[in-house]
């Protein structure tokens, strides 16, 4: 699955990457800038690029927008960090979002671990000619009940594990899976609100193995600072 993802590229950078204004992103520009390390699990901000002509941020997670309170929405963003594309028409949480609020993630590259026996090495798993690159998504924004206040939010597709994925992403609960990578030629059809579902699931793809690569980094990448640049060099 994928619960770790790096996005190293400034707001401005992103922007430009994808065509888009950073008219909403300023706000938060301090934490978003030089991610090196962004952990599902903390709920961050990360970018998030719809059809809106601005970069947006959402919350990672996605919490439906008919959940009824603030201690439903913690539990259920927790559980749908990831979407698997084998279920996202049929599950509640996603089965409208995969219909009419789909997303792209930027990423510069995202992480997994491999296991060897009781030994775990964490992976930096990248696109050899793309330094900024989409993971699909599905989004959505939920009202607070008491605040009334709008929080958007998102899960990142997964996918059968391509060939190299497949050898990385090799135990835990769900193994051998890869998050959805969107080819940039064909970005802004996925986030077309009016394809069908069979245009939609022709997406559904694990990534061209030969245009990816991957390498072991240190193994205490879970205790280092999301901004320390030194996260993504190769183990030694």
């Amino acid at each position: 699955m994928c619960f770790y993802n790096s996005c190293s590229k400034r707001a401005l950078a992103v922007a430009k990457r994808y065509g888009r204004k950073t008219d909403l992103i300023e706000i938060v520009q301090e934490i978003l800038d030089e991610q090196h390390k962004i952990t599902a699990f903390s709920h961050p901000d990360c970018y998030m690029i719809t059809n809106n002509e601005n970069i947006q941020t959402a919350k990672w997670g996605l919490i439906p927008h008919w959940t009824k309170t603030e201690t439903d929405a913690k539990i259920v963003s927790n559980m749908t960090l990831n979407a698997r594309s084998e279920t996202v028409f049929s599950l509640p949480s996603f089965r409208v979002p995969i219909q009419t609020n789909r997303c792209l993630i930027p990423s510069t590259g995202y992480f997994e671990f491999q296991h060897n026996g009781k030994e775990v090495t964490p992976h930096y798993i990248f696109l050899k000619d793309e330094e900024i690159f989409s993971l699909a998504g599905v989004y959505e924004k939920w009202r607070h009940p008491v605040t009334k206040e709008i929080t958007m939010t998102f899960s990142v597709l997964t996918v059968p594990a391509n060939e190299l994925c497949a050898t990385i992403h090799n135990g835990g609960k769900n193994p051998f899976r890869m998050p959805l990578i969107i080819p940039q030629s064909s970005e802004e059809k996925w986030l077309d609100a009016s394809l069908s579902k069979t245009e939609i699931a022709d997406f559904f793809q694990p990534y061209n193995t030969g245009l990816m690569d991957a390498y072991a980094i240190s193994k205490d990448f879970i205790k280092r600072n999301p901004k320390d640049a030194s996260i993504i060099e190769r183990a030694a």
